[in-house]
């Protein structure tokens, strides 16, 4: 898959989450030398199935993947091996991995993106997501904040 259109960017280059085409951002911090989120790869490509098989969501709810002390190449090879269909970035000097804290993995972090590209994290975890669908209906029902409950 072409992340360029995947995420609606004008070109491949380093971004920011707000300049996707999306409503929602899944981010994914894996490493993958990480053994649970080898184990927790099929759950998150079954979610992104489920998104990309909904007309409602697939074009507003995206994911991706940032591979915590990973390589170009460690990454593919993630890729390759669990048939990653979403896109993934390699974060070789851990820059992201340090800017959200040195966080565990996997770890989820959900950014919902305003239409004027303010952007807020309206939910974050560490660890397994369960079921992937609802973890989507869970993610889906966090209002944006000062949207009220």
């Amino acid at each position: 898959m072409e992340e360029v259109q995947y995420l609606g960017l004008k070109e491949k280059v380093s971004f920011k989450i707000p300049e996707t085409r999306a409503e929602v951002v899944i981010v994914e911090i894996f490493s993958m030398y990480c053994p649970f989120c080898q184990k927790e790869a099929p759950a998150v490509n079954q979610l992104y199935q489920i998104i990309a098989n909904r007309a409602d969501l697939k074009d507003k709810v995206k994911i991706i993947g940032i591979g915590a002390g990973n390589s170009q190449f460690e990454v593919n090879a993630f890729r390759d091996l669990y048939r990653i269909a979403f896109p993934l970035f390699p974060d070789t000097d851990f820059s992201v991995h340090k800017l959200l804290g040195e966080v565990r993995t996997p770890y989820f972090i959900v950014i919902r993106i305003k239409p004027d590209k303010t952007h807020s994290v309206i939910y974050s975890q560490v660890g397994a997501i369960g079921d992937p669908g609802q973890f989507l209906e869970k993610i889906l029902s966090k209002p944006a904040p000062g949207k009220g409950v």
